[in-house]
């Protein structure tokens, strides 16, 4: 049998694994462990007496494999971004900010839910989890929103798609993962995820003013604040975006020259700064103690799919599955635009059952060759390309409309993992209360998705002023 016969078999066992309800991590794990046994021992010519040294030589590449990967200064970002959201929601800078943008954005149809996008795109700014953010603004947004007579689930619904923005907007931790993953520039991809962000959550805003517009009830208008308190509501929220200048002056410095330090350094002197802000507006210890807690079971969570996947993908390199799939995408009598299209729309399909992590890391050491190789390579002009783009530029591109569909997944039943943490954190609603409330959301995604693909500068304009 041949490897990529191998890869074919052991890539359908995993997602058998996945669909019975095997965490992915672990599904992952298993797999690839399993098809580097049978890839060695059929080298071996399935010699009973050579099936021992096939499984040593599969136990020594897993071992190796999530150390090396792992150890990357790279991924040493991401508990830092986690750590600054959550550091930030014990110094306060939470609630000022959504305050701000109720006073400033409530007189809008649907005020209170227009503040929450615009606050939670705020907060996404300092937070690198979608899953965090989630999390904050259900104890703070819904006690408000449901006490202004808006129903619970459209409550829901926009704190479980207003959370998706930390995907995109920097800091984000899916974009490092797709960074690494493909072998990116860190800085650009974060750079990039800042428009598509702010474009993402326009659109949101839109379809809420929409609704409340045509239905009066879903969201009533805020009014009564004088502009005097608008004002004064301003100097509390500075600090979020203080933190997010100095992240972006250290890491892409705008005055010219070198930057002044790696994008790992920027996470970690922004993380000093929140806990600075955090200790003066008298963060007590326990109050620490849950934020360093918080941030170590959500990294930990994210590692582990990481260790797991890499063993599935070493795997997939040795069937020669990626190099395979490759070819057979760009040599699809289509045009490439349409092949892409299908491409995101699987991601679609296949985000109903994983979560959004897993996804990228299962899937993107196949598909991002075979994507590189529709516009005509990594170092393809873009001249000669076939998404009027070049290959570095392409990368990037993709890399934004992958991560916007990974934020669509995350609130897709029946794994929407988003949506299970809105509901977990307020007694009062249900799951299936959330996801009835993201519903009018998913349009809004796929108008966004629609959009980027088809006015690429929005993603691409300021990684090209880099």
């Amino acid at each position: 049998m041949e490897p990529i016969d191998i890869g074919i078999i052991v890539s359908g066992g995993l997602l058998l694994f996945v669909i019975l309800g095997m965490r992915v991590a672990f599904a992952a794990a298993l797999a690839g462990f399993i098809g580097l046994t049978w890839i060695f021992w059929a080298k071996f010519g399935y010699n009973p007496d050579k099936f021992m040294k096939a499984l040593t030589i599969s136990v020594k590449t897993a071992g190796q494999v999530p150390h090396a990967k792992v150890s990357s200064q790279a991924l040493s970002l991401i508990p830092t971004f986690i750590l600054i959201g959550y550091l930030a929601y014990y110094a306060g800078l939470t609630k000022a900010l959504f305050e701000a943008a109720k006073r400033w954005a409530g007189w809008l149809p649907g005020g209170m839910a227009v503040a929450t996008v615009f606050a939670t795109a705020g907060f996404s700014a300092v937070s690198g989890a979608s899953v965090a953010t989630s999390a904050v603004f259900a104890r703070i947004a819904i006690p408000e929103m449901q006490a202004m007579g808006y129903n619970k689930r459209f409550a829901a619904g926009v704190v479980a798609a207003a959370g998706t923005l930390a995907s995109l907007i920097p800091p984000s931790a899916i974009l490092v993962i797709y960074a690494i993953i493909v072998e990116q520039d860190v800085g650009k991809l974060l750079l990039a995820g800042f428009i598509p962000g702010a474009f993402s959550a326009i659109v949101y805003v839109s379809l809420i003013v929409g609704m409340a517009m045509i239905w009066p009830s879903y969201g009533p208008k805020i009014t009564g604040y004088t502009w005097r308190e608008k004002f004064a509501s301003l100097p509390p929220a500075f600090p979020i975006f203080f933190v997010v200048g100095i992240i972006i002056f250290f890491i892409y410095n705008p005055f010219g020259g070198d930057p002044w330090g790696t994008p790992t350094e920027g996470g970690a002197l922004g993380a000093f700064v929140v806990f600075l802000m955090a200790v003066f507006q008298g963060m007590r210890w326990s109050q620490l103690k849950d934020a360093l807690l918080e941030t170590a079971k959500l990294s930990a969570m994210i590692f582990t799919i990481i260790w797991g996947v890499l063993i599935y993908v070493r795997f997939l390199g040795f069937a020669e599955l990626p190099s395979a799939f490759a070819d057979w995408i760009s040599g699809l009598e289509q045009s490439p635009m349409l092949t892409l299209i299908f491409i995101l729309l699987a991601y679609a399909v296949l985000g109903m059952f994983m979560d959004a992590i897993g996804m990228l890391l299962l899937t993107l050491p196949v598909v991002y060759p075979a994507v590189m190789a529709l516009n005509g390579g990594e170092m393809v002009s873009a001249a000669d390309s076939a998404f009027g783009m070049s290959g570095p530029m392409c990368a990037i591109w993709f890399g934004i409309l992958v991560v916007k569909m990974a934020e669509f997944c995350l609130i897709t039943p029946p794994i929407g993992l988003n949506c299970f943490v809105v509901a977990g954190v307020r007694d009062d609603l249900t799951v299936q209360d959330v996801f009835r409330g993201v519903m009018p959301f998913f349009f809004a995604d796929a108008a966004t998705i629609g959009l980027l693909i088809a006015f690429p500068q929005i993603v691409l304009y300021l990684p090209s002023l880099v």
